[in-house]
């Protein structure tokens, strides 16, 4: 009787952890089946942004940097009102322009028309006399580089980060771009130097370390258009300085766009464009706008007293 019973509960319990190991791999595959139909989701979705007829010719080639915008609006999918509104400007190829502006006056959305994160609502955004809807979506992404306030590193090694922005790059040219962004003593301090293995989100990296492999990554392209957005915010002064001046030499034809709150760098700059509201306050040179742009002396002055 003793060994029935024993026997009974023996097999009792083999049948149990069969039935659990069997509701473990149905709640495994119910996962693996919604996680799959997400990635799938993605997978599948379609650009909002695709290339027009025309720039599937892929025939118009962005060569000197000339930016204008004609009469421009903007307005995000599903918002009531334009955040931009009837912006026009030219900048001429080479030049340095600062973008300045109180917080929410659209600054970055103004900059993302031109290598066509966005499309304008109203009115054209040109490169080289061409609606950048002309050209072909990989020719703008190869021509206008753009380093945004947020930096995206990735893990794996400093040299395959840097080589995003150019995958064939030489280490010749990865150390070229790393000294113009101030980022190659920092970077030969590791014991690996470039073979250094960031972290996910280059978590071992400082902000203002991240922000110079950023540019750097954008330098390696030698980009017609460069945009900076805020994007030595988190580097001091001396070597921000260092980073304009080597912007000067590397990319002496490049078309610079900088968008800044600070005081040297606007002053540096050959023009300013002040954003007030999503409109143009007004542009000129520093000494210029001292005079005429109100907006303008307050930013001025508030980073004056800041410093």
């Amino acid at each position: 009787k003793v060994g029935e019973l024993i026997s009974f509960v023996n097999y009792l319990m083999q049948i149990l952890m069969s039935l659990m190991i069997m509701s473990m791999v149905i709640m495994t595959i119910a996962r693996a089946t919604a996680s799959s139909r997400r990635i799938l989701e993605v997978l599948d979705t379609e650009p909002s942004l695709q290339n027009t007829q025309e720039g599937l010719s892929d025939k118009n080639r962005i060569d000197i940097g000339e930016i204008e915008f004609r009469n421009v609006c903007f307005r995000y999918s599903g918002g009531e009102t334009d955040v931009l509104h009837n912006i026009s400007f030219r900048i001429h190829p080479g030049e340095t322009i600062a973008v300045v502006g109180a917080t929410g006056s659209a600054k970055t959305t103004m900059v993302q028309l031109i290598p066509r994160l966005y499309d304008a609502t109203k009115g054209e955004v040109l490169i080289d006399n061409r609606n950048v809807k002309e050209y072909n979506l990989n020719e703008i992404h190869d021509k206008v580089g753009m380093v945004l306030q947020k930096n995206e590193l990735f893990t794996g090694t400093i040299a395959e980060n840097l080589r995003w922005g150019k995958p064939d790059a030489t280490q010749q040219e990865l150390e070229e771009a790393a000294r113009t962004a101030q980022a190659h003593d920092f970077i030969m301090s590791f014991t690996e130097g470039y073979e250094t293995l960031l972290g996910r989100g280059g978590v071992n990296l400082s902000g203002g370390q991240k922000q110079r492999l950023t540019i750097a990554r954008a330098l390696l392209r030698k980009p017609k258009i460069l945009i900076l957005d805020d994007s030595t915010s988190a580097v001091d002064l001396t070597t921000e300085q260092r980073i304009r001046n080597n912007l000067t030499t590397l990319l002496e034809n490049t078309t610079v766009l900088v968008i800044t709150q600070r005081i040297n760098t606007m002053q540096a700059a050959d023009r300013i464009i002040v954003l007030e509201d999503g409109e143009i306050d007004a542009i000129g040179s520093s000494s210029e706008l001292m005079e005429k742009s109100e907006v303008y002396r307050e930013i001025f002055n508030s980073q004056q007293s800041l410093s």
